[in-house]
């Protein structure tokens, strides 16, 4: 009988191995962007949440009517009820933008201060918006109503400008800490023929993730 002879291998030829090292290679760098996206897009749901609630909040307050307290003489009639954009938040929350930069800022829960300035007419509590946890990134709300002045924005490129009759709610951050601007905002503008007031399709994204 003849004997068969069995061959085995050594083992992974270099060749075998350095291809082996590359695709875990690749493997990793891709996990590891995937992560770090994922972790930047929770920070930024914080952004998109919040304008959507100051939108929400911009619009109900100017479907709800307003109407002048009136002591009225006997036979007379009252002014009639009015529709009215919230007037601008003057503050951004904070109001220094750049100390925020890579950090969280916890907003001033009492007082006049942060959300809680304005009135039922103006700013943040006109919105009915506020806000008691950290944050990344700072908020502004600016309206067409003359008074009070609207908040100064940093520089942005393809920053959106206030609609002639209307609001933005607007989310800034610098979540890497590099002085490059990330901006979520949001438009509403009202019509002054049938006085409807309408959103844009769907919130400005500028640098979502610097």
């Amino acid at each position: 009988m003849r004997a068969i002879k069995r061959f085995q291998r050594g083992g992974f030829t270099l060749v075998e191995l350095m291809i082996v090292v590359a695709i875990i290679g690749v493997l990793a760098a891709l996990a590891i962007y995937g992560v770090r996206r994922y972790l930047q897009g929770a920070k930024t749901s914080e952004a998109r949440n919040n304008v959507g609630a100051m939108t929400r909040g911009g619009v109900a307050a100017y479907e709800r009517e307003t109407a002048a307290s009136q002591a009225l003489v006997e036979g007379g009639t009252s002014d009639g009820a009015q529709n009215a954009v919230c007037a601008s938040a003057p503050a951004l929350v904070p109001a220094n933008i750049t100390s925020i930069a890579g950090k969280k800022y916890q907003p001033v829960t009492g007082g006049s201060a942060d959300y809680q300035a304005g009135s039922t007419t103006v700013g943040w509590k006109c919105l009915r918006f506020d806000n008691t946890s950290p944050q990344y990134f700072g908020y502004g709300y600016a309206s067409s109503a003359a008074t009070p002045a609207a908040p100064t924005f940093p520089t942005i490129t393809g920053f959106p400008s206030n609609p002639t009759v209307g609001f933005r709610a607007v989310g800034i951050g610098d979540l890497d800490g590099d002085a490059v601007y990330s901006a979520f905002v949001q438009l509403a503008e009202v019509n002054t023929t049938t006085s409807a007031i309408k959103t844009a399709t769907q919130l400005n994204v500028i640098d979502e993730f610097e």
